[in-house]
């Protein structure tokens, strides 16, 4: 029987907290710091963060860690975050 998980959380709040863990590496809110590598997240195009991070849950893409971090969200999550980002991490 496979383990059962609680339901995302997908209040603002939680929405916000789920975005929180981008923030080590894309910066508070999807800005990085000035000058990094790691693409912005804010202001993204929705369909783009779902397909990029679908992409890279179903390992068509490679990233050297966002792969494996992807296979974390829900398909509810990734849009959820998808629609944060695409405000300008709002």
């Amino acid at each position: 029987m496979p383990p059962r998980f609680a339901a995302p959380n997908l209040s603002p709040d939680g929405v916000r907290a789920l975005a929180a863990n981008c923030a080590q590496c894309h910066g508070t809110e999807g800005h990085p710091a000035q000058g990094s590598v790691l693409p912005p997240l804010a202001g993204q195009p929705r369909e783009e963060i779902v397909r990029q991070m679908q992409a890279l849950r179903m390992g068509r893409e490679r990233a050297t860690v966002m792969d494996q971090i992807a296979n974390g969200y829900s398909d509810a999550e990734i849009a959820a975050l998808a629609d944060y980002f695409a405000r300008g991490g709002r």
